[in-house]
């Protein structure tokens, strides 16, 4: 038996819906989250409050998992894109076509994506179902490492709320399974 490993973005939050660097605000009409999951062996969150409220809304009994906590923008955390897009333009452009580079004071896209593949190579030496609701960029690293393309690409995976997404497999070799979740 493989890793299943299915990622859920989470829901609707009125930072995502204004393009803002978490600020840890809620999610919006929790009572509308649903999907139809398959059990799950392990289900693990993001630490952030809209991941935390989503996994509750869809009735999963989680474990917080560090390593799953979004790209830290330092000091652009709060603010939107049009802001930092205004205030530090050379930064913002740095950031969004250069991998390495943390203008913030957080953390890179190639550290970021560093934490994240570590847990999942961790989770992919495990057999069975893994339901994971995770930041966004957490989706955007993880289908980056299944198709095996580069951290450049990072900026070009859409990812909405409460999207699904599995891969499966294990370490050093993962297939991203796109349609239904489950089966």
């Amino acid at each position: 038996m493989s890793c299943r490993v299915i990622l859920i973005a989470p829901a609707i939050t009125p930072s995502l819906r204004r393009a803002r660097f978490d600020d840890g605000d809620s999610i919006e009409q929790p009572e509308a989250v649903a999907l139809d999951l398959p059990v799950a062996g392990r289900a693990v969150v993001s630490p952030s409050v809209r991941c935390r409220e989503t996994a509750a809304a869809l009735g999963l009994d989680v474990s917080t998992e560090l390593a799953l906590s979004g790209l830290d923008a330092g000091r652009w955390r709060g603010r939107t894109l049009e802001e930092v897009g205004a205030a530090e333009p050379e930064a913002l452009v740095q950031w969004l076509s250069d991998p390495g580079a943390a203008p913030h004071g957080g953390e890179s896209v190639r550290e970021f994506r560093a934490r994240v593949i570590e847990w999942l190579d961790l989770t992919g030496r495990t057999t069975g179902r893994t339901v994971a609701v995770v930041e966004p960029e957490v989706v955007r690293a993880v289908v980056l490492h299944a198709l095996g393309a580069p951290e450049a690409a990072f900026w070009r995976v859409d990812v909405p709320p409460l999207a699904a997404t599995e891969i499966t497999g294990g370490s050093g070799r993962w297939n991203l399974r796109l349609g239904q979740v489950g089966g």
